[in-house]
């Protein structure tokens, strides 16, 4: 599969896979951001891109940012929609007490590209029965 993608300004990093096992390309910051202690700021990355039809791209903090940083994606992963064509950003929340400094070239997430299944929502006025039924969180135990 190829996505194709456009940089809007010359400090873009193009994506890119670290390993042949990797699940995820690498996004980069395009920009220098500093993320102030409790503030949450879309980083940029100075790249549109087209998913194709049937897929959305999953953009994912990179496991290393998570560890060494206090920024937190607070929506858990970004969604990237196949008919979005404006810049891709990453939402990040500083949960920390200090100042948090992105620089250009940082990786800051990690996108997948995942093929969607076409779903038609039905209304009905029962549904099927499991032996969970209505047990939420915790009632299957630890």
């Amino acid at each position: 599969m190829q996505i194709r993608y456009k940089k809007t300004t010359a400090e873009a990093v193009e994506p890119k896979v670290a390993t042949a096992g990797s699940a995820g390309a690498d996004i980069s910051a395009s920009e220098d951001i500093t993320i102030k202690p409790g503030e949450t700021r879309l980083i940029p990355t100075g790249l549109v891109m087209e998913i194709p039809a049937g897929h959305v791209g999953l953009m994912f903090p990179r496991s290393g940012l998570s560890l060494k940083t206090s920024l937190r994606q607070p929506n858990s992963v970004g969604v990237i929609d196949s008919d979005y064509r404006g810049e891709v950003r990453g939402m990040f929340t500083n949960t920390g007490t200090c100042d948090v400094v992105i620089r250009r070239g940082d990786r800051i997430a990690q996108m997948i590209v995942l093929p969607i299944p076409g779903v038609e929502w039905v209304e009905v006025a029962e549904l099927g029965k499991t032996e969970r039924g209505e047990g939420g969180f915790g009632s299957t135990g630890r």
